[in-house]
């Protein structure tokens, strides 16, 4: 997110490649070319996406309050999730907001005091709309101690509830789930307030213990005592590198309802950083979930999981540190998930427009390269800046896709370039067998307005087998979006895993499903990734033609492997882990 407004143009487009160069990407072009066939599928028609917010009854605006002197915690904002916080089979919705300022001097506070400026809940009423149950539920986080940024998802006590963990500018906030409706604070108690200014976070099992544990991104040594103006003559955002990064946070669930912070042995505290995107997987396939945060104008960490508590900054060795070029990106959202269907978890990192968004193949062996050229995605976000990211099948042929929220940071990039703009529409990449084609003008009027998207979660929110999103839109409505891709004819199944050795929410699993036809596809269960957001615990399939998937295999974080058979499609299949260890069981 480093404000860069001075740069016109993508230099990496300018010139011609080397005969070798050349000679290379045909090659591994011709290597995409001959990836695995999809699921066998008539000529697609598009779905399209509908602005259902309205309708759903969702009265949320989100308050990042910018003011004339352009405090950087004014543009950063804006958190989503998707959670069944009530065990009715329904995705429900909670959306963070921002709040106001009182400033005095060089001293100042937050203040989420109105009811405007509280976080929502909203309770899927199964009809298409929603209720808010904000009050009900205990959630608002009104007060003077935060400004709110984004939010996580987690059974941290394995109770089968849904908890929340809100993270601010100030104190974050973790939300137990009563079973009733309604929500505790629970964050002295668990201990897990952390400090300064957080912006993402997320739950994760790390040592395979059955219980979820936390990890918080957190971004600038800030306050408004710290306040510095950037921009002569016109006064502007500053970069990130005005003010000194921090280090990240690691709780280790205890089991009883607290947390130990094991930031400093863990080794995620080894060094600074600027966070905000973050997502988990396992890249290496050793059975320990491994974390990938993108920062701003800073190199990127890639947490390698040692399996014996500690983790190993590898980013710079894996190849995904830094851009192709050797510069660190101004990374905001994340998506991690396996695009091109070789059972190896890949990256895409959202930044600002003159970066191009990244995408990094992974080619085993630790080690990834970078493809956004190969892949069409460089030419398509040359001039685009993006935030929240997801690599989802939105058209259920088998191919995981990648849907963007998008906005520069800067209010005014215009003033310093005339090619940017602030606000830019949601974008929509078709995965074709590898390669990205931009479909958004075939999906629906939303890609046609444009505004300051930011928190960005997937998940079918009316159980009809396709992929629903909602954006935050910093200052703005939501948009509530339903897609119509389950009544154009392929298949798709969604799996709901409850672990019983494992966490109960499944989180860390790795899913294979193989249809009839042969086609293989890999999905890692998390709730974790984008920006600012949290989505569907549930891992979704498209299956193109398949009616049935000839096989599910399901590697649990215990280590227990399970093994299902000729399962029809088009359900939500809820996969229970089995209390002992075998193939098969």
């Amino acid at each position: 997110m480093v404000p860069r407004p001075w740069v016109s143009s993508l230099a990496p487009f300018v010139g011609l490649a080397s005969r070798s160069r050349l000679l290379v990407c045909a090659a591994v072009a011709a290597w995409m070319i001959s990836l695995s066939a999809s699921p066998k599928q008539s000529p697609p028609t598009l779905p399209v996406f509908t602005d259902e917010t309205a309708r759903a009854d969702i009265k949320f605006r989100h308050y990042g309050n910018p003011t004339p002197d352009k405090y950087l915690i004014e543009t950063m904002g804006g958190g989503v999730a998707l959670l069944d916080y009530d065990n009715d089979g329904l995705l429900d919705i909670f959306l963070v907001n921002g709040g106001a300022f009182h400033v005095t001097g060089n001293q100042g506070r937050t203040d989420r005091s109105k009811p405007e400026y509280w976080n929502r809940l909203y309770h899927n009423n199964g009809d298409g709309t929603f209720s808010d149950v904000t009050e009900k539920a205990g959630v608002s986080a009104a007060g003077t101690t935060n400004f709110g940024m984004g939010v996580a998802v987690g059974d941290y006590d394995n109770d089968g509830f849904s908890d929340l963990y809100v993270t601010n500018f100030g104190r974050n906030i973790l939300y137990h789930n009563n079973r009733d409706g309604t929500f505790t604070d629970s964050t002295e108690k668990a201990g897990v307030a952390a400090t300064g200014w957080s912006v993402r976070a997320g739950f994760l099992d790390y040592n395979n213990d059955g219980r979820l544990d936390l990890f918080v991104g957190r971004y600038l040594d800030w306050d408004f005592s710290k306040h510095v103006y950037c921009g002569e003559p016109v006064h502007t955002y500053c970069p990130p590198y005005k003010h000194p990064p921090m280090t990240n946070v690691l709780y280790r669930n205890n089991g009883d309802g607290t947390f130990t912070d094991v930031s400093r042995e863990s080794g995620v505290a080894a060094k600074p950083g600027t966070a905000m995107g973050l997502a988990f997987n396992d890249y290496d396939g050793d059975g320990f979930t491994d974390i990938f945060v993108s920062n701003d104008g800073q190199p990127s960490f890639l947490y390698h999981n040692e399996g014996n508590g500690t983790f190993t900054e590898d980013a710079l060795e894996a190849g995904v540190a830094y851009n192709e070029n050797g510069v660190a990106v101004s990374g905001m959202g994340v998506a991690f998930n396996d695009y091109d269907n070789d059972g190896l978890p890949d990256i895409a990192v959202t930044d600002l427009a003159s970066e191009i968004y990244e995408l990094y193949r992974n080619m085993g062996r630790r080690s990834f390269n970078s493809t956004s050229r190969l892949t069409g995605l460089a030419a398509i976000s040359a001039t685009r800046s993006g935030w929240g990211v997801q690599l989802v099948d939105y058209d259920n042929d088998g191919w995981k896709d990648l849907f963007i929220s998008q906005s520069h940071v800067i209010d005014n990039v215009q003033t310093f370039n005339s090619q940017l703009v602030y606000e830019l529409p949601p974008l929509l990449l078709r995965n074709m067998k590898g390669k990205f084609v931009d479909v958004s003008a075939q999906s629906g009027r939303v890609f046609e307005e444009s505004v300051a998207g930011r928190g960005l979660a997937t998940g079918d929110l009316d159980n009809d087998g396709d992929i629903d999103v909602i954006v935050n839109i910093l200052n703005g409505w939501p948009r509530l979006l339903y897609s119509n891709a389950s009544k154009l004819g392929n298949h798709w199944l969604a799996i709901k895993l409850v672990g019983t050795v494992s966490n109960r929410d499944g989180q860390g699993a790795v899913v294979l499903l193989q249809g009839t036809s042969g086609f293989k596809q890999w999905q890692y269960a998390s709730t974790c990734g984008s920006y600012l957001a949290a989505h569907d615990p549930r891992v979704h399939f498209g299956m193109g033609e398949d009616e049935r998937a000839a096989k599910i295999e399901v590697r649990w974080p215990s280590g227990i492997h399970q093994l299902l058979e000729d399962i029809r499609s088009n359900q939500i299949l809820t996969i229970t882990e089995p209390a002992r260890k075998g193939p098969g069981k």
